[in-house]
């Protein structure tokens, strides 16, 4: 199937610091492009994959899994980590999830981690009835497109197939368990009003997580997809700061416009 216009991968050579982007559930590149582009101006190598399933049509994601969507992530941070001597993963909603497993798993491989509005929990009397309802049911009504400027969409299915929907309950559920595995420094963004991830789910992962550096910044101005939201260029600047404090030699590469 041909990728939704603007779904497409996004990959820049830069320097020897890396970063891994990983997008939402249903979602696809679109919706971290702008970011992706913003470190990638700034000298940084930069990878935002595609995750099977998504950036085509929901029957096409019916077929996958977290275990597919996990595994994407981490071949491209194997991928990074051959080219870069410093690599950090970031992620919205599920990429969020995402990129924590990533770090909870690969330890020092991964230098530090920024999550917006991460994802941590099925929500709701219907999460409990997933296991059953997704044999009677193929679909309910998608989340895409939960921003508060005006004009901004997200490029998202319409329906979410309740198959992957499980699979994702079944997922968050296995991070929470690894949470306390996760020990690198982390910024965490989230938006106030937020109506496909509440703000007890950042509250959660701060909870959980071992990391001793720690930053909460409050999005007040954005919902769900803060990434392309009224709190975007704050998303970016903040994202780059931190990378620049972990990582000092940022700073001294200067910056190069491409990809």
């Amino acid at each position: 199937m041909p990728v939704l216009p603007g779904a497409e991968p996004y990959r820049h050579e830069g320097r020897e610091v890396g970063v891994l982007l990983c997008h939402g559930f249903t979602g696809s590149p679109q919706s971290l492009r702008p970011w992706a582009r913003y470190l990638a101006e700034q000298g940084l190598t930069v990878s935002l994959p595609l995750l099977p399933g998504h950036g085509t049509r929901w029957e096409d994601m019916a077929l996958t899994g977290w275990q597919d969507w996990y595994a994407e992530v981490d071949r491209e941070l194997h991928a990074l980590r051959r080219r870069c001597a410093t690599v950090f993963v970031v992620g919205l909603s599920m990429g969020g999830a995402l990129a924590l497993r990533l770090a909870a798993k690969h330890g020092e491989g991964v230098a530090g981690v920024v999550v917006v509005n991460p994802a941590n929990k099925v929500h709701g009397l219907s999460a409990y009835a997933l296991p059953v309802a997704r044999h009677l049911v193929r679909t309910t009504r998608g989340i895409a497109s939960d921003i508060a400027k005006e004009g901004a969409l997200e490029s998202g299915y319409d329906r979410v197939p309740l198959h992957s929907a499980h699979s994702l309950r079944v997922f968050l559920r296995l991070v929470d368990g690894e949470l306390p595995q996760v020990t690198q420094p982390l910024l965490l963004l989230h938006s106030t009003q937020d109506h496909v991830v509440p703000p007890a789910d950042s509250a959660r992962v701060l909870g959980r997580v071992s990391s001793t550096d720690v930053t909460e910044i409050l999005l007040e101005q954005s919902y769900h997809v803060a990434t392309l939201d009224h709190d975007a260029d704050r998303i970016f600047e903040e994202s780059y700061a931190f990378i620049a404090r972990i990582a000092p030699s940022v700073g001294k590469e200067g910056t190069a416009v491409g990809g």
